[in-house]
Formats: C-alpha cells, structure tokens, sequence
C-alpha cells in the first residue's frame, strides 16, 4: 500500500550540476549512481537550453527568473536576463519599491600576469564584523555620489541611482576565475563601459586601500577585500509562482517567491525529510556543486553527486516506483546550458528509453 504522498510533484533545481561535455568523464569517474541514471534513463526531456560562452548571467538565474515570470516574454529561452536584485533585496529583508535596484558585493580581484581575475566570493571567508566594518567605510563614499544604498545583509548590499540604472553586470560566479576586464558592467544599450560605475567602484576601492581589517587579513594569509562587484540590476514587477511550495537558501529564489505569495523555507536535508506537500508542484534548491564546479575540483563534484544520491535521488526513485510521488522533475544547469527532464510511475515501465548521463552534458 502506498505510503502517505509528502508531494505531488517535486521539482529539483540543481545548479552547476551539469558540466561540459570536456569534464563529463573526470566528473563521472566512479560515480555509483543508480538510481539517478535510470530516472535519467527514463525521464522525458522537457527543455534543453544550450547558452553561449559570453552570457553575462548564469543558467539556474534565468531558470528561476522565467519561471515566475520576472523578465520580458521576448524570446526568453536564450535571453541573457535574470534581473534578480530587487528580489534578493526583498528576500534580504530590505524595501525595493519601484526603483532599479543592483546588488554589490565585496570581492577580491587578483592581479595576474597581464590581467585581473575575480576570486569566488564565497571562498574569501568574510566574517560579519569585517563585512559591517568594510560597509562603515564605504557608504558614505557610495552616498556622497548621489547613489542610494540599502544594506539589510553585511555581504549583501543593494544599490540605486540614475546614474547606475541603464547597467547590465554579470553574476560573480560567472566571472569567477577569468578576466574580468568582459565582465565588468556596461551600459545594457550602448555596450559601453560605464564611467559612473567606475567612479563608483574607484572610490571605494581607495576607501578600502591598506584599511586595517585589509592588513589583519593579509598577516594571516587572506585575500584582501579590495574591490565591489555589481549584479542583478532590474526593478521589482509583478510575478506569479508556479511552485505551491519553495524550498531554497538562494536569496534570489525566496525573494521571488515572496513576491509571488508564497512563503519559502529551507531545503530539507533529504527527501525522507520533505513535509506533506498537498497539491500543486514543490520546488526544492540544492546547491552543493558551485564551489567544486568553479574550482574544477571534480573528486569534490563527484562526492556531492553521491551524496545526493543517497538522500535524494534514491529515494525518490521508490516513491515513484510504489506510487507515493506523483511526479519527478529536474533542472540541471551548468555554467552556460540547462536540462530539465521529467519522469512518472508510468516512465519508468518505459524499459526501451535509454539515455545515458554522459548525454545530457553541454557540448
């Protein structure tokens, strides 16, 4: 007899869970992961979203953004448009309104042989009271160039102004790693470096310049924060969920759902974990890949993908199997392309499909 259904339809989102077809093989040595190749196996494709090298935003940003409805219904299947700020301000716990918002972080860029690289701001360590400290200095430089600022997180900040609302920046783990110098904002129309922003962005890195806490952080072998990295820029619009559940950390996500009525929570740690879900479609964020995928450290990659596995994957698989989940979804992304598949009791009788992982890795 089947078990109490906790969802109807569960839809995962997995970002940077998708690699090149180049680093498929590392990626997948050894992996042991039975039960996620037979719902590949037998899943139906729903979309395959391929990308290009040089957009500016990342494939589970555009996903998400899409999906509630919070970009232009031009041709959004390619548009490089995730205008995410003013939701994660929301989510943050800050005041949007009607104006553009961006969202700035403190970053470090390194100086390599000929160029300047971003460093993953989430590998820098940044405490609470360095970030508040590095804040203090900073607002009234941003303040005094006509430039709002909201600041509801210490890592996050949030920012508004004439001057800044026609720019178009990328998201940071999109440039992570890389010269920066195609990376950095610029007038969405004219493609145009912007000489606002790095007005902006000059004074505070002056502001920063042999700081105190900059020098703490170096006599113990950090990075420095040294620089601000913008993203994100839109204004909040009216969207519409089309998840009656969320489950998800990413700041982006909640303040997406917020806008759309619906409370977002927390990702349970597996799906034995996941509350009764009643009717209509549960969405659930995992994030264990980003670091490992921007570091190319696949053995690390490999291990979150068993992890999975085990909590989700599996498991999921027997509630389609004795009819307890209704429906199976999944959103792959990487950093340029995405995959969503789909799957049900009835797919998985369907022995004659065969799709191997390696498959759905971007060319």
């Amino acid at each position: 007899m089947p078990s109490i259904m906790p969802v109807q339809h569960l839809h995962l989102l997995l970002p940077f869970a998708l690699p090149s077809a180049a680093d498929a093989a590392t990626a997948l040595h050894g992996l042991e992961s039975a039960a996620l190749d037979k719902l590949l196996a037998r899943a139906t494709l729903e979309e395959r979203i391929v990308g290009e090298d040089f957009q500016r935003t990342l494939p589970h940003e555009r996903w998400i953004a899409r999906r509630f409805d919070a970009v232009t219904p031009t041709d959004q299947r390619y548009a490089d448009d995730a205008p995410l700020a003013p939701f994660m301000l929301l989510a943050d716990g800050g005041t949007p309104g009607d104006a553009l918002w961006a969202c700035i972080e403190p970053v470090h860029v390194r100086i390599a042989h000929d160029h300047l690289v971003l460093i993953d701001p989430d590998t820098l360590g940044v405490h609470t009271e360095e970030a508040r400290a590095l804040l203090q200095v900073a607002r009234p430089v941003i303040e005094d160039l006509g430039v709002k600022l909201q600041a509801p997180t210490p890592l996050r900040w949030y920012v508004s102004g004439d001057a800044l609302g026609g720019l178009a920046g990328a998201s940071p783990l999109r440039a992570t790693g890389r010269n920066i110098e195609i990376w950095l904002p610029h007038e969405a129309r004219t493609g145009e470096r912007s000489r606002a922003w790095m007005k902006l962005q000059n004074e505070v890195q002056m502001a920063w310049f042999e700081h105190p806490l900059n020098l703490e952080r170096e006599s113990r072998g950090l990075p420095a924060i040294n620089s601000i990295w913008l993203h994100g820029q839109g204004a909040l619009r009216p969207v519409q969920s089309p998840f009656a559940r969320v489950m998800s950390d990413a700041a982006a996500t909640r303040g997406l759902a917020l806008a759309a009525g619906v409370k977002p929570s927390a990702p349970p740690e597996s799906f034995a974990a996941l509350p009764d879900g009643g009717e209509g479609a549960t969405l659930v964020e995992l994030n264990p890949f980003s670091a490992p995928f921007i570091e190319l450290d696949w053995a690390r990659w490999n291990a979150a993908l068993k992890a999975l596995e085990t909590a989700w994957f599996a498991p999921a698989l027997s509630a389609l199997t004795d009819g307890s989940l209704g429906r199976l979804s999944l959103t792959l992304c990487g950093d340029t392309g995405s995959v969503t598949l789909s799957v049900t009791r009835a797919d998985l009788r369907k022995f004659w499909r065969r799709r191997p992982i390696a498959a759905l890795f971007i060319e």
